[in-house]
C-alpha cells in the first residue's frame, strides 16, 4: 500500500507558492501585463511619437486616442443594457467631436462659416524715417474690414471657450437619482 500525501498540506504548500510568494503576479505579469503594454504601445504610437511634457495639446491628444479605442469596444462589444450604454456612447462621440475642434483649433475656420469670410491681405512694409534698416508693417485693412476680422475673432473665442466647457461638463458629470434622469455624462462610468 502507497503512503498518500495529506490534500489538505498539499493545497496550502501549492497556496503558499502561488499567493504568498506571489507567483500569480508574475504568470498575470507574462500572460496579461506584457502584451496588453505592447499593444497598448502600438496603439498610441503616433501620440507617444509627437509627446512633449510641456504641452497640453499630447494630453488631449492621448484623451482623444483613449476614448476613440473605448467608444467602439462599448458600442459594438458592450455588455450593459442599452439605455445607459447608448447615452455614453451619445457622449463619447460628443467629447470626441469636441477634442477634435481643439485639436485641429479650427474656430476660426468655423466663426468665418457663420459670419463670412475674413479678406486676409498680404503683408506690406515700408521703410521708416527713409532708413534703410527698419520697416513698419503698413495696416491696408478699411474700418469695415477691422470690425468684421474683430468680429469674427471674438466668435471663434466664445465658441471655443463654450466648446471646452463643455468638454469638462460631460466628462465631470452631474448627479442624478433615478436611472431614467441618467444622460451619459460623467467619465467614471464610462466603462462595461
Amino acid at each position: 500500500m502507497k503512503p498518500t500525501i495529506n490534500e489538505p498540506i498539499l493545497e496550502r504548500v501549492k497556496d503558499f507558492f502561488w499567493y504568498d510568494l506571489n507567483l500569480w503576479r508574475v504568470w498575470d505579469m507574462f500572460r496579461i501585463g506584457i502584451p496588453t503594454f505592447f499593444k497598448n504601445i502600438w496603439r498610441f504610437r503616433k501620440e507617444l511619437y509627437k509627446h512633449q511634457w510641456w504641452d497640453y495639446n499630447y494630453t488631449l491628444q492621448m484623451l482623444y486616442r483613449s476614448l476613440s479605442i473605448m467608444v467602439v469596444k462599448l458600442e459594438k462589444d458592450g455588455y450593459e443594457e442599452e439605455f445607459s450604454r447608448l447615452k455614453k456612447v451619445e457622449k463619447i462621440y460628443r467629447v470626441l467631436e469636441l477634442l477634435k475642434h481643439k485639436l485641429d483649433d479650427d474656430y476660426i475656420d468655423r466663426a468665418e462659416k457663420v459670419l463670412g469670410e475674413i479678406n486676409w491681405k498680404p503683408f506690406e512694409f515700408k521703410l521708416m524715417n527713409d532708413s534703410e534698416e527698419l520697416y513698419q508693417l503698413v495696416d491696408n485693412d478699411t474700418p469695415s474690414e477691422k470690425e468684421h476680422i474683430t468680429k469674427v475673432f471674438e466668435y471663434s473665442k466664445e465658441l471655443e471657450n463654450k466648446e471646452w466647457i463643455e468638454i469638462w461638463e460631460i466628462l465631470k458629470g452631474k448627479e442624478f437619482t433615478t436611472i431614467e434622469e441618467y444622460d451619459g455624462t460623467d467619465m467614471r462610468g464610462w466603462w462595461d
